[in-house]
């Protein structure tokens, strides 16, 4: 790959596998580890799955049809779970392509059945996230029902935990998730979770639950410290032009900066359409090591950093370092580390790392 310009994300898929690794020595006491892999795996690229894999995730799930496709391309045989809602239009695409889709209503239920059969399903229960999902357990029977009569496999139901840090609301959603598990013929479904990244960490492991979705753990980011994870993402530019201002002299749109004595301004090839959204002025970024401020109002393909005498044209620019950078970035954006590595841009080249 030619980088014309310098600016790429770095991926290490040897800290990826063995993030996966370590999680799954820990957590050791469920059947199957579903790698969550949507969003290019959470903005790391697809090339990032076999990494996955190979840590031993035995199971994958996605947002959308088009990542479960893109997969299935990249990948004969590993499970695919669709966690989002799919048009009763695709379902036989589905059915060729060997991806599994999510239940969320009866009323979809009676779309979808109405002439398509032989599906593979997982029933999506509503505990409180109040966004997808089968709320009441005379819907659940219902649902059930259809599909059994239709020939569709339900391979596994499970529910999403809206807010695994407070305990009081987990538990809450636990106890209305097994109040509609308990309804029914749950022994006869062969997976059963609702455990994701901080779920898993947080909780103990119910014994009718046998499946956990792994999230953004994968990438380092836990509140469980004794897993030791490693960076797995970072991003880099480079300065393509050195500007010397006098005081008072001002940088970028609308002048938001001004010099208030002679000073030097590096100009990086990164911007907000590279994901460096312009709420990023403000922070710092690395160059040889050191740490320099982002100026002024960030343009669309380029930023400002005011530098000094130790930084020269073509230094290498690190604008996220590792996990705890990361997390400092995120905070200083007021949003999540998900939200930070999601939005770097496709027109950013993901170079993949085995060390």
């Amino acid at each position: 790959m030619c980088l014309y310009r310098k600016t790429y994300a770095e991926i290490n898929l040897s800290n990826i596998k063995n993030n996966v690794k370590k999680i799954i020595n820990r957590y050791n006491n469920y059947k199957y580890y579903i790698g969550v892999v949507k969003s290019d795996c959470y903005g790391h690229g697809i090339k990032a799955i076999n990494s996955v894999i190979d840590g031993g995730c035995n199971y994958l799930a996605v947002a959308l049809l088009e990542e479960a496709i893109a997969i299935r391309e990249f990948n004969k045989k590993i499970p695919i779970l669709c966690l989002g809602n799919i048009n009763p239009k695709y379902l036989k695409l589905c059915i060729d392509k060997n991806i599994t889709i999510t239940v969320n209503s009866l009323e979809y239920v009676n779309l979808i059945t109405s002439n398509i059969n032989n599906l593979k399903v997982h029933i999506k229960l509503n505990t409180g996230m109040n966004r997808l999902g089968i709320s009441k357990i005379s819907e659940l029977k219902e649902v059930i029902r259809i599909l059994k009569e239709k020939g569709s496999t339900i391979e596994g139901i499970y529910t999403h935990i809206y807010d695994a840090l407070s305990t009081e609301n987990t538990l809450n959603q636990i106890k209305k998730f097994e109040n509609l598990l308990y309804s029914i013929d749950y022994e006869n479904i062969p997976i059963i979770h609702f455990q994701a990244s901080d779920a898993l960490t947080n909780y103990l492991k119910p014994n009718y639950i046998n499946g956990c979705r792994l999230g953004i753990i994968i990438y380092g980011f836990s509140n469980d410290t004794n897993l030791q994870l490693e960076s797995t993402f970072k991003l880099y530019s480079q300065v393509i032009q050195i500007n010397e201002l006098n005081s008072n002299e001002t940088v970028g749109y609308n002048g938001i900066y001004k010099a208030k004595h002679s000073e030097k301004i590096g100009v990086v090839s990164i911007g907000y359409d590279d994901g460096i959204i312009r709420k990023n002025t403000g922070r710092n970024v690395y160059i040889n090591n050191r740490e320099y401020k982002i100026v002024g109002n960030i343009c669309m393909d380029m930023l400002f950093v005011s530098i000094d005498d130790n930084v020269k044209l073509y230094d290498k620019v690190l604008l996220l370092k590792d996990i705890e950078h990361i997390k400092k970035v995120s905070k200083y954006l007021e949003t999540i580390p998900y939200e930070v590595l999601c939005i770097i841009g496709k027109r950013v080249p993901r170079i993949y790392i085995n060390e």
